[in-house]
Order: C-alpha cells, then structure tokens, then sequence
C-alpha cells in the first residue's frame, strides 16, 4: 500500500520528536474537524477520518436511522437513509461526506495551531515519561541558551532548564559549553523544559564519587551525607563495611587522583572528605576538621544541640571563613553546634559562679537557727539568706509557729552572718532555750583553741557577697589583740536582746 507524502511527513516528524505517529495522525484529525464545525456552524455529529493512501483528512456527518423524525440534526428516516446506502436499516448510522476544500484560510490556520498544539502536549508527555524516571542521574548537556538568570540546555532529544540556585557560584556558562549536571527534578506544570537540572545539587557531588571510586559503586564504601555549599566547599561523610577498606583513602585514591579528578569536574570545589562515626561526639569532631577538637558536649539530644571546646589558636579554623566550616559540619550532622574557646569557656564557667553567689547563699547556712525553724523559713519559700534579712519582723511573724523570741533570733542569726561576729555563750543559750535544747558547756573565753574553731566556722560560710566584711581581716590572724575583743560577745548580746 503506497503511503502519502503527507503521512511520510508525519512519520518523519514523529521520528524526529519521539512520539507515536498516530498522536499526530490524531491531532490532525482534530485539527480538520475543530476547521468544519467553525465553518459549517452546524450541530451535527461530525467526525474526520484521516486516508493514509490519499492523505486528505474526510470529514462526515453521522446520523442514525429512525422511524420517527426527532432531531434532523443527528437522526434521518429509513427513506432518506436508503436514498445514501439501500442496505440501512432502522438503527444504523449514515455517514454523509462534507467537503473540507472549501475551509479557507483562517480553517487552515485553526488547524494548524490545533496540530502544534497537541504534537507539543505529547511531546510533553513523551519527556515527563521518559525522564521522569531518571531523577538522579547524571547527563552530559550542551548549553542552549540563556534565559534570564536560567540557563536552557540541550539533553539530545529535549531541553532542560538549570534555574539559577541550580548553578554553581564559580562557573559561568557560554553557548556550546559541554558540562555535567544532575536530574533533580521534572515538573510536567512548567511552561518551558520540563527538565530541572543542576551543577550545585550535593546528588551531583555523590554520582561523582560512584563514577571515581569503585568502592562505592560496589557498595563496599558508604556515603551516609553531604553537605555543600556549591562553589565554595563540600563535606563528604563516607564509612566502611569492610573493616580491611580504608573509607577516606579510598576516595581520596593514590596520590589524590580520585578526588582531584572531581575537584576538576567541579572547578576547584574544595571537598572534605570525613570518616563516618556513629558516636555522635566522635563525629563532630571529624566533621570540623582541620581544627583539632579538645572536648565535644551533648548538651540537648532531643532537641541534637552539642558543643564544641577547642583551643584559642583553632577557634578561627574550627568556625571557618564566613562560620563556613561549622555551618557545613552542622548540616552533615543534623546537629545545632556551639563553638567555644578554652578561653570563653572558663569566662562563662567563671560568670556562672559569679551569678550563683550573687543569688545568695541558702538558708541553712544558718545552722544556729535549728533544723526546726530552718524548714519552717523553706517550707514558707524562703531559700536564701539574703531573702531572710529582707523580711522585717511582721513578714517574719506570718509563718506558722514562728513567735516574737523566734524573730529576734532569726534577725540576731542573719545580723551575726554578715557582721561574722563570734558566736557567743549566751546567744547559744539562748538558742537552745528556744528550741527546747539544752545549753551547751561554756568553753573559756581566752581559750586559743576556741577562738580557732569560731574562725574556721566563719571560713566555711565565706564564698557570699558579705565575704568583703570587717570579720575577713581577723580570722587569717588568731593571735592579734582584736580578737579578744570580738570574743567578748557576752555583753554584746545582752545589750541587744532589750532592743
């Protein structure tokens, strides 16, 4: 059967687009007939049959075969019926030719967008089916043309689009360039090439290594991540199944040759490349390599927050240009990083303490007082010395079980804490009454050895805000003639209590 010159060109256009010849043997058909119905203006059923052999486009108008006439439009009696076939019988369907040679011009030019139209649509689908399928892999593209800040590149047989945060920072790209990029992507609502492409995506940097290193594409060296910044720098975290396979020397290759050929492809990209570990300190510690690591804390592990201690000479390396190096280290990880000096952190250990004296010491530093009064001060929400001596004696007189002698006392106590006064005979007498204990021995007054106990008393509640007090001088001196004087608490206490 001999073909037309038309359907030949349709077979070679098809061929040349990679789509099914008879997607446009199809578009033509609709083309001719969406042409009849805007000349005809009619509401009859009409349908188009492409003629391989003639290669003309036949349009007829289908009606069926009734008793009774209802729609002239679709519908014609056996009489008229039998007048165009006298085999028709009721039921059938009469096909009546309509001649297509008097479309016109502006028919024609219906059907002709129609025809591109709908070759373009399976073009379209023909791609998104093809390349759809192939997300992830590297292709070797020709640089097309430019778009704005898009590049559109030729894939053989159909374009992609490589957007601009799809492109590497240190390239620029000439009409004819060849390159390298990966598929990441095809989306069939894009007005343009399907195809999304790229050269700053970390897949391309991963298909590089599987194409170098063929512990990788043997699955005998891992790549669990990779971050990157496109242009600038790459860290790659490779482990080893085999415990014989060094993971790090495999992909660097001897001499460098393996990792310098990448670096090439990439134009001067630097990369890391970093042993896996699954101790999550240990991999931190690798990953802001070259700076030397001293300590690694995990200070959140539900919310993946660490830090990092390093020296004062690898506090510039560990953060990199620009905090490159821990920001990429933190997106290998999936970890928030803190970087701190051995400097910063002993600033910091030594603002904490500092922040922890000026919250004041607690209340039962206060031991005079007795373990009775001291859980009534904290069962009332009182914890800290500094908060006692802020109360005043009707504050005092509100908590349950605490009387007038209690609030003298207490007030004496605190009094005494931050004057680091002796303690007294009396006073403990005093103490011991109130609290239904018995008065203690009264040691001599002169007594050296005594005199050595109160002061070392007084050293253990140094360390508060009061530690700078008229008290600090004479406890390093127990043989000075002052001290006497302050031993002599006996009448002291008893000038107070009337007051």
């Amino acid at each position: 059967m001999t073909t037309s010159l038309l359907y030949q060109t349709i077979d070679q256009l098809s061929r040349e687009k990679g789509i099914d010849p008879q997607i446009v043997i199809a578009a033509v058909e609709d083309a001719i007939l969406a042409a009849s119905r805007k000349y005809y203006k009619t509401a009859e059923d009409l349908q188009s049959h492409f003629n391989k052999e003639t290669g003309t486009v036949e349009v007829f108008a289908v009606k069926t075969v009734v008793e009774v006439l209802a729609d002239p439009d679709r519908e014609m009696t056996l009489e008229e019926a039998q007048k165009n076939n006298p085999d028709a019988t009721v039921g059938s369907e009469i096909r009546i030719p309509k001649a297509t040679d008097v479309l016109g011009r502006i028919a024609a030019q219906t059907a002709k967008q129609v025809i591109f139209q709908k070759v373009r649509e399976a073009e379209r689908e023909t791609v998104y089916a093809e390349y759809s399928q192939r997300i992830g892999e590297i292709v070797n593209c020709t640089v097309k043309r430019t778009e704005g800040p898009d590049v559109i590149v030729d894939l053989g047989r159909a374009e992609a689009r490589m957007p601009r945060k799809e492109q590497s920072r240190l390239e620029s790209y000439q009409i004819g360039d060849r390159i390298r990029a990966a598929i990441t992507a095809v989306d069939r609502a894009a007005r343009g090439p399907l195809v999304i492409v790229s050269r700053a995506d970390p897949l391309l940097v991963q298909k590089l290594f599987e194409m170098e290193v063929p512990e990788i594409y043997d699955g005998t060296v891992v790549i669990r991540a990779i971050a990157r910044e496109a242009g600038e720098r790459t860290k790659v975290a490779v482990f080893s199944k085999d415990p014989d396979v060094d993971c790090v020397g495999a992909c660097v290759g001897m001499k460098g040759m393996r990792v310098q050929s990448i670096i090439r492809e990439l134009r001067g990209e630097k990369i890391d490349i970093i042993e896996f570990n699954d101790d999550i300190s240990t991999f931190a510690a690798n990953a802001l390599s070259p700076a030397k690591i001293n300590h690694v804390t995990i200070l959140e592990p539900e919310q993946k927050h660490l830090e990092v201690i390093v020296d004062d000479t690898q506090l510039s390396l560990a953060i990199g240009k620009k905090g490159q190096n821990v920001r990429l280290a933190a997106r290998l990880l999936g970890w928030r990083i803190d970087i701190k000096s051995e400097e910063e952190k002993r600033q910091e250990i030594e603002s904490q303490m500092a922040a922890m004296a000026l919250r004041g010491a607690p209340v039962t530093e206060l031991r005079r007082l007795g373990e009775k009064t001291l859980q009534k001060l904290k069962d009332h929400g009182i914890e800290t010395v500094e908060q006692l001596a802020q109360m005043t004696p009707d504050d005092l007189m509100q908590i349950q079980g605490v009387g007038e002698k209690t609030v003298e006392r207490i007030r004496r106590v605190v009094t005494d804490y931050f004057e680091r006064d002796s303690e007294s005979e009396s006073v403990m007498a005093e103490e011991a009454q109130v609290e239904g204990e018995s008065p203690a021995p009264a040691a001599p007054e002169e007594n050296s050895d005594s005199a050595t106990a109160a002061e070392t008393d007084v050293s253990v509640e140094a360390g508060t805000p009061a530690e700078t007090g008229p008290a600090a001088g004479p406890a390093e001196e127990p043989g000075a003639p002052e001290a006497p004087e302050q031993g002599t608490s006996e009448g002291a206490a008893g000038e107070e209590k009337p007051e």
